[in-house]
């Protein structure tokens, strides 16, 4: 297990690096997190939700993801709401309060999916959440004490040293645990150096003097190669600055803007309140679509973007497509009866008629006159849909699905991952004028790092 002292500290990436090293060495592996909360999320091809994240790591083990490696989804809405996701299936949403009350039925799915997950590798590679030392939250954790007493698997805690204060994380997260989980923890890993490893030796030694507690490896600062999990990570894409040329509307309520990940060097967001400063606009997908329409019409940014249609492309993606279209029509399912004016820019009414969402992997080709779409007609392409609501739609881009406007400068579809197709990113960047960014097996760079600077024979000593 990858515990961390707090948010962001590198247990994500460790777990996928430790795939894929376990993996290479010839053993069969898994990853899993018993709750994850992010608004990023994938298909599965059973056609069950999971979040990105495990997606990603059961890719680096060289397997194919399922919905018991992540069998706790919450998806938040805002104002302490979240939909919840079990075994990839939304069930309802819940407030916080609802949520911990309902921890004892959770834990019995969460040990239900790991103790079958478990019968078919031979190794799970669990992930924690946050920190695992919220003294707070010890009777109802279920990322982190709480699967830990279930799997009593060889916990390692990273830290993260750019941060700062990363022996005093450590030591005090060690010491806060409770006694017998405390008795589970292996090692320490000390994670995003900049600079020499020599300087922190004698903090290395003392903090193994004073716990008891080995440091198993110190772990260079890397460019991620997992796709980003939430929002907080908005600020660590390589655009932003004045040579971006795509720009992604900064909704409220965002959702898996990593479709863009592929193409992350050419992105900037933007903020509703802001002009649009680039070649192409993505509207991505939203987790309240109706909401979030509102706020984007409060700050004026349906009228810039009817400007910029006219002769730039504008491309929705999910939420962002429904928001495109002429009207969208609540029948109780998020807000109670809402019938909105969209943006207008397509020709396409969206109901929402049922909480149930559409959640399945699809691969189609392209058929309409679309801008950008054009260079690559009659390809196939590959995505995966996850929305709720019923799109009705003329001039379909994507063999019966999506829809382009007239002139083909606007076009939206609900297929998730579309471009991290080659062949869209291709045609992205010739629109552009730009050179195809260059895609590297990320994970396998991450990989070779980690186990130079990891000592995996002691983590396999212990599993």
């Amino acid at each position: 297990m990858i515990a961390g002292t707090s948010s962001s500290a590198g247990k994500s990436v460790l777990v996928a690096a430790l795939c894929r090293i376990l993996s290479k060495r010839g053993y069969a592996v898994a990853p899993f997190k018993a709750q994850n909360m992010s608004l990023n999320s994938y298909v599965t091809k059973e056609g069950k939700e999971i979040a990105i994240a495990q997606a990603f790591q059961a890719r680096a083990a060289g397997i194919e993801p399922n919905e018991l490696m992540n069998p706790v989804l919450l998806k938040p809405k805002g104002n302490f709401v979240s939909q919840l996701i079990l075994l990839g299936e939304a069930v309802k949403d819940v407030s916080s309060f609802e949520y911990y009350r309902e921890v004892p039925k959770i834990m019995k799915v969460v040990e239900e999916a790991y103790t079958e997950l478990s019968r078919n590798y031979d190794v799970i590679v669990i992930e924690g959440a946050g920190g695992i030392a919220e003294i707070n939250l010890y009777d109802r954790d279920v990322a982190n004490i709480g699967i830990a007493r279930i799997a009593k698997p060889a916990i390692y805690i990273v830290g993260d040293i750019d941060r700062g204060g990363v022996f005093a994380s450590l030591y005090g997260t060690y010491k806060l645990l409770p006694s017998d989980v405390a008795g589970l923890v292996r090692g320490f890993i000390i994670n995003r150096l900049r600079g020499s490893e020599k300087l922190l030796e004698s903090g290395v030694r003392q903090l193994e003097e004073l716990t008891g507690v080995p440091v198993l490896g110190v772990i260079p600062h890397l460019n991620s190669a997992m796709p980003s999990e939430d929002s907080l990570c908005m600020d660590e894409w390589s655009g932003n600055g004045e040579t971006s040329e795509i720009g992604i509307l900064k909704l409220p309520r965002i959702s898996n803007f990593t479709d863009l990940e592929p193409l992350r060097e050419l992105c900037k967001f933007i903020d509703l309140k802001d002009d649009i400063d680039c070649e192409i606009v993505i509207v991505p997908g939203s987790k309240d679509t109706m909401a979030d329409l509102r706020a984007l019409k409060e700050a004026g940014m349906h009228e810039k973007l009817r400007r910029f249609a006219k002769d730039r492309p504008v491309i929705g993606i999910c939420g962002g497509y429904q928001m495109l279209g002429r009207e969208l029509v609540d029948f109780g399912v998020e807000h109670g009866y809402v019938k909105a004016k969209g943006i207008g820019l397509l020709d396409a009414v969206t109901e929402f008629r049922e909480f149930r969402k559409m959640c399945r992997q699809v691969e189609r080709k392209v058929n309409g006159n679309a801008v950008i779409l054009e260079k690559i007609k009659g390809e196939s392409v590959w995505g995966y849909e996850i929305h709720k609501g019923v799109t009705k739609a003329s001039n379909p881009v994507f063999d019966d699905e999506g829809c382009a406007s007239e002139d083909g400068m606007v076009w939206g579809t609900y297929m998730h991952g579309l471009f991290w197709n080659d062949c869209i990113v291709k045609a992205v960047c010739k629109h552009l004028g730009v050179e195809i960014p260059s895609r590297t097996d990320g994970i396998e760079e991450l990989a070779k790092v980690v186990e130079e600077k990891l000592d995996i024979d002691a983590i396999l000593g212990w599993v």
